[in-house]
Formats: structure tokens, sequence, C-alpha cells
């Protein structure tokens, strides 16, 4: 297993004065070539290079039935939309995201549990992990906004003192993803850059930024940098299948303005070699429902 550098360093520094380009100083895959797992070496090669693996079929059709099912129980929940982890959209004030559905839901957690789902994070992570954040989102047709180019990183390290690169994110399709109607973009090998962004951090940020992005955006010279050195991959697929990526993936959505809705779970797997410490960039730390302070291994 890879030994983690010194944790109190700040490797990544961001929201100072100007953008910093550095070149990332972790591993993309932490355990050892040939370490047993769901994930075949040439897959774990490609994530390796790209920072993304796309399943076609993550889990069958039952199951996403239940987890669309569960979904729409939570969304459509009064209780549940009061709630301090619900976030809801701004034009049509609809539900779009609620955090924490792991320990809100028995079927979530479960999925969480699932060796198809913890078994790739761990073979990355070289480690056990627990949840650092996990959420269901709901992107209904006709207006729906998307989330700006952004590294989910920057964010956990400005705001949550993410220590490393030691993480992973996993987005299960629960609608069909079709390549118009708000899917995740990524940029292939853009993990391997950490773009550290200008401007302060406000206090209590994510109760604008979980609606729209602001502090912690790249500018548009960067992006187009980094567009025209690594490209835009737009992911499609059925219900059931996922996408796993980098924590570091420059990515984005755009708005769905069409008919067919997109809706997701997402879950953010953290090494437990990786606790977070205090914000590197921020005043006050994220709640726990957003940045998780409990550190139990998933089992």
């Amino acid at each position: 297993m890879t030994t983690a550098p010194e944790r109190t360093a700040d490797l990544y520094p961001t929201r100072g004065t100007t953008e910093v380009a550095i070149p990332r100083m972790d591993p993309v895959v932490w355990s050892e070539p040939g370490t047993p797992g769901p994930i075949g070496a040439t897959e774990l090669a490609g994530f390796e290079r790209d920072g993304f693996l796309a399943v076609d079929q993550l889990v069958g059709p039952d199951e996403v039935d239940e987890l669309r099912g569960e979904l729409e129980r939570l969304t459509s929940d009064p209780e549940m939309r009061a709630d301090e982890r619900s976030i809801v959209e701004p034009r049509s004030n609809e539900i779009r995201t609620v955090f924490e559905v792991h320990k809100i839901s028995e079927v979530f957690a479960r999925l969480v549990r699932d060796p198809r789902v913890v078994g790739r994070a761990r073979q990355i992570l070289g480690s056990d992990v627990y949840v650092h954040q996990s959420r269901i989102n709901v992107k209904p047709g006709f207006g729906a906004t998307g989330f700006y180019w952004h590294s989910d990183f920057e964010t956990w390290h400005a705001e949550d003192g993410m220590p490393h690169m030691r993480a992973v994110s996993v987005s299960i399709a629960l609608t069909e993803n079709y390549d118009t109607n708000g899917g995740l973009m990524i940029m292939p090998g853009s993990h391997k850059t950490f773009l550290g962004c200008s401007g302060e951090t406000p206090k209590d940020n994510y109760k604008k930024s979980l609606q729209m992005q602001d502090a912690g955006t790249p500018s548009d010279e960067s992006l187009t940098k980094f567009a025209e050195a690594h490209s835009i991959k737009l992911f499609t697929g059925k219900p059931g299948s996922a996408t796993w990526f980098d924590c570091n993936c420059m990515h984005g959505s755009g708005d769905n303005i069409t008919p067919h809705p997109r809706s997701n779970v997402f879950i953010v797997f953290n090494s437990v070699e990786n606790e977070a410490v205090e914000p590197f960039a921020a005043p006050v730390r994220r709640p726990e429902f957003i940045g998780a302070r409990d550190f139990t291994p998933v089992k």
C-alpha cells in the first residue's frame, strides 16, 4: 500500500489572490498492482490514465426500480423538503438534491455497503473507506439547472479539510442518461493537475454554492487550456450504469431543457487514512451532512 504524505502540510493551496496550477502530488490508484478486487487490470490502468471508469450495468433493473422508488419517496416527502439536507431548485423551488441519504434511508445504506460499490472504492484507494458525502440528485426536464466546471477536491480540501487526493466518487444513473439531458462531463486526464482557484471563501459559502457554484470556480482562461489539453467526455448510459471518477477530475453538467428527467445517486468514498482536518481555505467547516466527520469504515 502506498504511504500517504504528511497530513498536516497543505500541498494544494487554493482560494488565494491568483489561480495556480499544481502537478498532482498523490497517487491516483493507491492499491498495489495485482491487488484483488472487482476492477480488472486494464480498467484500473484506464482509471489511472483518464481519472474515470464507466460501468455499463452496475446494478440491475429491479434494483434500479427500488432505488428510484426510494428517491421519489424522499423528494416528495414534505418533512424531507423542510430538512436542511434538502436543496431546492432556484427556478422551480423543487427539491434537486438530498444529502446524507445513506443515513436517512436503509435502501441507500445497503447500496453503499454493496461489494460492487464499496469494493471498487477500496481497490482504488488501497484501504478501508468511509462515506465523505452521499446524495441523490434530481434533474427534471424543462429547465433544471446544471453545475459549472469544478474539481470536487478543490472544494473538499478548501472547505472540508480533506488533506490528500485519496477519494473517489461514483454516480449511479437511476434514469436514462442521454447526450441531451444535462449529463456528467469530465475532462480526461485533468485529475493529474490541481487548479488552485482565486478568491476568498465566504462564510457559510455552502448555502449558495450548492445551488450555484461561485467560490472555487476556475477562470474561463484556465478552463479553455484544460479543455484544449484534455478534451471533454460526456457520459451517457442506461439506468443502472455508473461512472467512477477521481476526486480531482475537472467536471460539470449542463442544464436539462429536454422533457427527459435525469436522476442519480452520488456517493463519495474517502480513505480512512485521509481523514478530514480543519478547512485549508475557509473560515469554518461545512455541515457534517455535506462533509462527514464520522470516519467509521464502511462494512
